[in-house]
């Protein structure tokens, strides 16, 4: 099983070999290959995976996804909280 993270294309970078672009997945950024994606451009919201975006999505899927994802961490942090309490 593989996990795709949704980020929002920041900058794109044509002068290399394979197309890149900044993109921001949640408040961290990262650089990755858009080349396959040739409709993708800044504003967009790709799924990526291991610095690969695999296809395009729409931002109100993309936000839900980043709020689940903010989610299962505050139940991972609280988890943790409750075990250093016993």
């Amino acid at each position: 099983m593989c996990l795709a993270v949704p980020g929002k294309i920041l900058t794109v970078d044509n002068s290399g070999e394979l197309r890149m672009a900044s993109v921001d997945f949640g408040g961290v950024v990262r650089d990755i290959c858009i080349e396959w994606l040739p409709e993708a451009g800044i504003g967009d919201y790709v799924l990526a995976h291991v610095g690969t975006a695999l296809s395009m999505i729409d931002e109100e899927s993309a936000k839900a996804s980043l709020d689940a994802f903010e989610e299962i961490e505050k139940l991972m942090d609280q988890e943790v909280a409750d075990a250093l309490d016993e």
